[in-house]
């Protein structure tokens, strides 16, 4: 009996600790939930005040934008707005709730409002006086529980199931002990609009909301399992997700960088950071494969605090490319905290280099081919450039939820060169989106093609890229709307050399290749026709049909190819240079892109060093210095001056030393589906 009763006091006490351990885990969790969330860290003050000398959009889709601007400091000019223009009923007259967009829908704007009262109510409900603490909450109150009776549903799956309950979220747990029991259970019923599933970057935000509930119904049990299916996103070689390149996928073989990759990498840090010092803390692998992706992926693709333009997929929002750098760089800033001290001092390095104010040279240079996803970039000093593309492997852009209406040909062998960074800052409007930098299609006045009801792939595998030492080479065979066309760029220290083969197309339609399409700046100076200099960029044609060069006042609208955004109609002038091609098909081109120089420079730019070998079906070849880079779409022979013919079996980009006669990088075009 004495024995059965200490054993009973022991299974006892060991319960009661294992209970007690489970619940300061689980008030550990929240407690580090509720300050990420808030954003107190002082490693971030920086951030934050850059952030809040920029104006916040109003009209917001982008789930990114949106959680960055839940970072912007809160007014009580804002707080007593909020409160003063509250209806009886809990709504805001100023929101459409029966809005049936599937972008941009309105009634998360409410929600987001919640987030805003309960933030501000956290953070100041020590400072506030009695009154305004009873008015601030009853608003809250209102509020919350006018979304719990009316269980608001948007034709966009998203919104219900990921959107919403992420933003609610927070404000539940911020707001947790001062709701009632019955508030409480309508905010668990909110989180179970989220259930495990999915894959990428959705089955995270899904295991992140389920986090959430966890927390709330205070289970412990369930929130390590969430941590789990968090966690299991953390790896290589995935369909969907982290690629072996550091790129990222996600509806299917798709490069995504700026959308879900983003979202994934973000969310990434602020679980790290989350779990941080406890027992659901990231192995030091888990951190070593995030900390891979921002340094050698992330990394390559913003310059100067820009956002690559070939990065931000189909979500070109306003001011987007500013947007998504600060998001990137705060999540940058959650990496550090526990990573490697050798780690964190690169990821310093590449906050500083990227900061508003900064004016440290750049450091970070190369050639960086993303093999998996068809992109290519080009960092030196002065300048970046960036190749977008598609293949048989690769899809090259979507159309979803009528983001990127116009946005077909965006992977055509897109090419931005950038010495600022703001070079193609909130262009999109005014466009001619035919006329994409880099481009080959036809010249047309008809709609821009649909790519969920054309066929968008590009139906070749002959696409792809290698590098060496600072220098590398980049190809594509385009065939697509029975159009064909070989396509190269070759990078080097001062300029991109862009050349072209076998343009024919079964059409009567003019074909034209577009070498840029920006802002003007300044004056556009050109010679003879074949040099032209504008905005601290010079182009020099070397081979081609006719050239011809604008400016021109356009006029456009956000709404055309964005559908969140109002009518608006917005007037700029652009400067365009583009080629016509003769019709005696096939067509080629040979032309030089030089960022960051001068007139006089473009002017003396002695071109004759630039030896073209090939520039036709089988191949495009030439010699640089002591260097041979080659595209090849069928078997041939490449002969160098007068040495013994090469013979190059296989189709793929290759660099060959023309002084030692070998090969010193090679990749052949990968076939089949992304691997």
């Amino acid at each position: 009996m004495k024995n059965q009763l200490l054993l009973f006091l022991l299974i006892t006490c060991c319960t009661a600790h294992a209970q007690k351990s489970f619940n300061d885990s689980i008030a550990l969790t929240k407690r580090n939930y509720i300050n990420a969330t808030l954003g107190e860290d002082e490693g971030k003050r920086t951030l934050l005040k850059q952030l809040a000398a920029i104006p916040q959009e109003q009209e917001v889709s982008d789930q990114n934008v949106i959680e960055l601007q839940q970072l912007y400091p809160i007014s009580s000019k804002e707080i007593k707005y909020l409160t003063n223009t509250l209806c009886a009923d809990g709504s805001w007259k100023d929101i459409n709730y029966k809005d049936s967009k599937r972008s941009g829908w309105e009634p998360k704007i409410h929600a987001e409002r919640i987030l805003k009262l309960t933030k501000y109510y956290y953070q100041k409900r020590q400072q506030l006086k009695p009154v305004q603490i009873s008015r601030l909450t009853n608003t809250i109150h209102q509020a919350m529980n006018f979304w719990f009776k009316h269980e608001l549903i948007c034709p966009n799956w998203w919104y219900n199931q990921i959107g919403i309950p992420r933003t609610l979220g927070p404000a539940f747990l911020l707001f947790e002990q001062e709701m009632s029991e019955e508030e409480k259970q309508a905010a668990v019923k909110v989180m179970m609009n989220s259930a495990f599933g999915m894959t990428g970057q959705n089955k995270v935000w899904l295991a992140g909301n389920v986090l959430i509930r966890a927390l709330l119904e205070n289970d412990w049990e369930l929130t390590k399992d969430a941590r789990e299916v968090i966690t299991s996103e953390i790896t290589l070689g995935q369909k969907e997700g982290i690629k072996a390149d550091w790129s990222f996928h996600q509806h299917g073989p798709q490069q995504q960088f700026g959308n879900y990759g983003l979202s994934f990498l973000c969310n990434m840090s602020f679980y790290s950071e989350l779990f941080a010092g406890t027992s659901l803390a990231f192995s030091k692998e888990q951190q070593k494969i995030l900390t891979s992706l921002l340094l050698e992926g992330y990394q390559w693709i913003i310059w100067r605090g820009y956002w690559d333009v070939n990065g931000l997929n189909r979500q070109l929002f306003r001011n987007a490319d500013v947007d998504k750098r600060f998001r990137l760089l705060f999540a940058a800033y959650s990496l550090m905290k526990s990573s490697e001290p050798e780690v964190a001092g690169k990821i310093q390095e590449m906050i500083d280099r990227n900061s508003t104010s900064s004016q440290i040279p750049n450091t970070f240079t190369g050639n960086k081919h993303f093999r998996e996803s068809d992109y290519t970039i080009h960092r030196t000093p002065a300048w970046m450039a960036s190749v977008r593309m598609a293949s048989e492997r690769v899809i090259g852009t979507e159309l979803v939820n009528e983001d990127n209406l116009k946005g077909y040909y965006m992977a055509d062998g897109a090419l931005y060169t950038y010495v600022r960074g703001d070079e193609y800052h909130n262009i999109f409007p005014f466009w001619e989106w035919r006329r994409i930098p880099g481009i080959t299609t036809y010249e047309s006045n008809a709609p821009i093609p649909n790519p969920n009801k054309t066929d968008s792939r590009n139906h070749s595998s002959c696409v792809g890229g290698v590098t060496y030492q600072h220098t590398g080479i980049t190809a594509m065979q385009l065939k697509r709307n029975k159009l064909e066309a070989n396509k190269t760029w070759v990078f080097t220290d001062d300029y991109v050399l862009c050349m072209g083969s076998n343009i024919h197309a079964d059409s009567t339609a003019t074909i034209m290749t577009s070498i840029d399409q920006r802002f003007s700046k300044d004056k556009v100076w050109s010679e003879d026709n074949k040099r032209f200099f504008h905005d601290n960029t010079g182009y020099i044609i070397l081979q081609a049909d006719t050239c011809i060069a604008v400016t021109e006042n356009k006029e456009g609208q956000w709404k055309d190819f964005m559908g969140m955004y109002k009518p608006e109609m917005l007037k700029n002038k652009l400067f365009s240079i583009y080629l016509k091609h003769r019709k005696d098909m096939p067509a080629s081109y040979i032309y030089l892109t030089l960022p960051a120089t001068t007139q006089q420079k473009v002017s003396k730019f002695d071109s004759s060093p630039i030896h073209i070998l090939r520039n036709d079906k089988e191949a495009q070849a030439v010699v640089i210095k002591d260097l041979c880079y080659v595209s090849v779409y069928h078997p041939t022979q490449i002969l160098i001056e007068s040495q013994n013919p090469i013979v190059i079996s296989e189709p793929g980009t290759y660099i060959i030393h023309t002084q030692k006669g070998n090969f010193v990088a090679h990749k052949p075009f990968t076939t089949g589906n992304s691997v």
